[in-house]
C-alpha cells in the first residue's frame, strides 16, 4: 500500500478556485472605502461649521457686537459677521472654522452669500462633493446660516 505524500492536483485547484470565489465576493466590500472616507469629511466639516457659526453668533450677542460688525474669538482671530454669524467668505467663516483640506470658492458679504468648500485635489461626480455656507438674512427667513452638505458625487 502507497502512502499519500501531499495534495493532488484537483485538490490544490479546489481551494485556488474557492479562495478566488471568496475573494471575488470580499473584495468589493473593502475596495471603495474612499468614498466613505470623503463622506465623512464632509460630515466634519459641516458640524464645525455648525458650531464655529455658534460660537461666534453667541460671543456676539453675549458682548453686543454690532450684527454686521466682527468678533474675537480665541486665539485672536477677527470673524466678520453677518446677521451675528460668520459671514459666507474668507474673513468670515474661514476664519471660524480654520479649514485645512477643503478649497472655498464663492461667497461674499451680502445676506445671499454662499460659499462652497470642496475637497482640494478631489473632481466630484455629478452629485457634487462638497459643503456649502449661505450666509444667514432674516429678510428671507433665514436668521441663521444654511450649511448643506452635497454628497451624491464622493
Amino acid at each position: 500500500m502507497r502512502q499519500q505524500a501531499g495534495f493532488t492536483l484537483i485538490e490544490l485547484i479546489m481551494v485556488i478556485v474557492i479562495l478566488g470565489i471568496l475573494a471575488a465576493f470580499a473584495l468589493p466590500r473593502f475596495a471603495d472605502l474612499s468614498s466613505d472616507a470623503r463622506i465623512a469629511s464632509l460630515n466634519g466639516l459641516q458640524g464645525a461649521m455648525r458650531s464655529a457659526a455658534a460660537i461666534a453668533n453667541k460671543t456676539a450677542i453675549t458682548r453686543g457686537t454690532a450684527t454686521n460688525g466682527s468678533v474675537l474669538l480665541e486665539g485672536g482671530l477677527s470673524v466678520l459677521l453677518r446677521n451675528s454669524y460668520p459671514r459666507a467668505n474668507a474673513a468670515g467663516i474661514e476664519v471660524a472654522v480654520d479649514i485645512s483640506g477643503f478649497t472655498g470658492t464663492g461667497g461674499g458679504g451680502g445676506a445671499n452669500a454662499t460659499r462652497t468648500f470642496n475637497i482640494t485635489g478631489y473632481t466630484a461626480g455629478a452629485g457634487g462633493c462638497n459643503v456649502t455656507y449661505q450666509a444667514a438674512n432674516p429678510n428671507q427667513n433665514r436668521p441663521a446660516p444654511v450649511i448643506t452638505r452635497n454628497d451624491g458625487g464622493c
